[in-house]
């Protein structure tokens, strides 16, 4: 039973699709299963076993430590979401971690080694995945180019916008976010400290542009954040 709920959902997901029913079942045999709950660590950019991920339910953030010890939430990571050893070799430079930001969080992992092997024996996947990476990588460097040309009101503008762009549900005209994010993470995703985080949202509340509390976010008008 257990190996047949991987198969589902791998089967499910749309970077396995090019794959047949027994090639796999072939990739369940080396897939790893995890479960996490809200604010444990799932990865560390250092680990001697490193290894491709896949998030099958939750939010995880990835969090940039640098050399001073500052912290900078790098990506949030969604369902069916890749994260981990993406470009298939571990860097030494990058000091990275993965913390779970919802209560319940699944995991499927490989050996990076493993999915390496699989991927050349099956062109159309290692094809799917570049295609899945080259996608992410470029979001997080849109990202990057943002946090540098604009100022902290904007880039809390831009991120809401984004956030409610891929998660938001909309209910009478308006976008209402499920608020799983703290305001320190806040902080960290747009490069302030948490009281400038906590003062521009209260400032985009007195302008009418949202309402927000520990548990959601309601947006009135999503092109008003542009």
């Amino acid at each position: 039973m257990y190996d047949e709920l991987k198969y589902w959902y791998l089967r499910d997901h749309k970077l396995f699709r090019a794959l047949s029913m027994s090639q796999l079942k072939q990739l369940c045999i080396i897939t790893g299963f995890k479960k996490a709950t809200k604010g444990e660590i799932i990865y560390f950019s250092d680990s001697e076993t490193p290894r491709v991920f896949l998030l099958k339910k939750g939010n995880i953030k990835i969090v940039s430590v640098d050399e001073n010890g500052e912290e900078t939430i790098k990506d949030i990571i969604l369902k069916g979401d890749l994260f981990g050893e993406l470009t298939l070799e571990q860097d030494k430079t990058v000091n990275e971690y993965a913390m779970a930001l919802t209560d319940e969080v699944s995991i499927c992992s490989f050996l990076l080694s493993d999915f390496e092997n699989l991927m050349l024996k099956h062109p159309d996947l290692a094809l799917s995945y570049t295609k899945f990476v080259g996608w992410k990588l470029k979001r997080i460097k849109n990202n990057y180019a943002n946090l540098m040309s604009k100022d902290a009101k904007t880039r809390l503008k831009t991120f809401l916008k984004e956030w409610a762009e891929r998660e938001g549900k909309i209910e009478k005209n308006a976008t209402i976010l499920e608020n799983y994010l703290t305001q320190t993470d806040i902080a960290q995703i747009i490069c302030t400290s948490r009281p400038t985080a906590t003062k521009l949202l209260i400032e985009l509340e007195e302008e009418g542009l949202i309402q927000y509390t520990r548990k959601e976010i309601l947006i009135q008008n999503i092109n008003a954040l542009q």
